[in-house]
């Protein structure tokens, strides 16, 4: 998956589990936050100080409004960046966003870092400029998800669905050159949604984190659904009702009348639609999901694959759309 999806299911889960987020990265921050009296989600206000701060194509993933307990009437603006791969000039990014939000609002700002990258070496959380008494220090709270793979145990343990996204990630990494090990993680991690004893709700959303997260070649997706499908009937817990999912069924389904291979093919484009929904949604917005009326129309399997593959990696739509013509 490329940066900026994963950075989009990363923006969904934090969305859904604010206080969870803080409490696992962030304990020191989230006992003097004032939960009861609410918090604003202000990305579309990002979004516009990163493009006037003429930085290019950038990803500056959440910024939060929140209280504080000590009775004060004041806020603060935490914004969140999720970084997974290297970049040189970080710091200074994390730096200038910083100052261009305090500059808008006027506003005490805590910049808070997420570090999903695969280099141990990578731990950038320091901004600094000297110039004889002249002295700039921006620092910031760092993360760094690779420091849990010594603590995996406690992951194990822990109801906090960020410990699951946190071994998903973790595994995602660790399975790259493995594609049976990682179709045994994908399952298990799956199974570990009911095991904890998650809502409906939680499942289905932590669920397509994973599977978004840790993706399958071809001829191991088939598999992974079978498995989960024979997991839930057997739990008679049937949650996971992704097009995917359904579309294997109704593909099996269709086997017994059209044949084995057709039906399972049926399955793969059903599948292979739903991400492709999903991926314009969480990439695009309603401007992406315009496009998917003339993308379900489509039958080749092929095409599809090579539509969900351009998500991933496109940076306007028009990279889309010259797919569709």
């Amino acid at each position: 998956m490329e940066t900026t999806q994963k950075d989009s299911v990363w923006k969904e889960a934090i969305e859904t589990y604010f206080e969870e987020f803080l409490d696992f990265f962030f304990p020191d921050i989230a006992k003097d936050i004032d939960l009861e009296k609410g918090y604003e989600f202000l990305d579309k206000e990002l979004q516009k100080i990163v493009q006037d701060a003429a930085l290019g194509k950038r990803w500056a993933d959440l910024l939060i409004k929140v209280f504080l307990k000590d009775g004060s009437e004041r806020w603060l603006l935490i914004h969140i960046e999720v970084q997974s791969y290297f970049e040189k000039d970080f710091a200074k990014r994390m730096f200038v966003y910083n100052y261009r939000i305090f500059d808008r609002y006027n506003k005490d700002v805590v910049s808070l870092a997420i570090l999903a990258d695969s280099s141990p070496s990578f731990r950038p959380n320091k901004y600094k400029v000297k110039y004889w008494d002249f002295k700039l220090e921006f620092k910031f709270p760092m993360a760094k998800l690779l420091d849990y793979r010594e603590k995996c145990k406690e992951l194990e343990k822990s109801k906090n669905p960020f410990a699951l996204i946190v071994m998903s990630h973790l595994k995602e990494l660790e399975t790259k050159k493995d594609i049976n090990k990682r179709l045994f993680w994908k399952v298990t991690l799956v199974k570990r949604l009911y095991e904890k004893g998650y809502r409906k709700e939680d499942i289905l959303l932590l669920y397509k984190f994973i599977d978004w997260l840790i993706t399958l070649p071809e001829e191991l997706t088939s598999k992974f659904h079978e498995e989960i499908i024979r997991y839930e009937e057997e739990k008679k817990m049937p949650y996971i009702t992704t097009a995917e999912k359904i579309g294997i069924k109704k593909g099996f389904e269709q086997g017994i009348k059209q044949g084995i291979q057709q039906g399972i093919q049926q399955g793969i484009r059903q599948g292979l639609l739903e991400a492709i929904e999903l991926g314009l949604k969480l990439k695009f917005g309603a401007k992406g999901l315009k496009l998917f009326s003339a993308i379900s129309k489509i039958e080749d399997v092929d095409k599809l694959r090579a539509i969900k593959e351009a998500i991933e990696v496109a940076e306007d739509l028009c990279d889309i759309e010259e797919l569709l013509s």
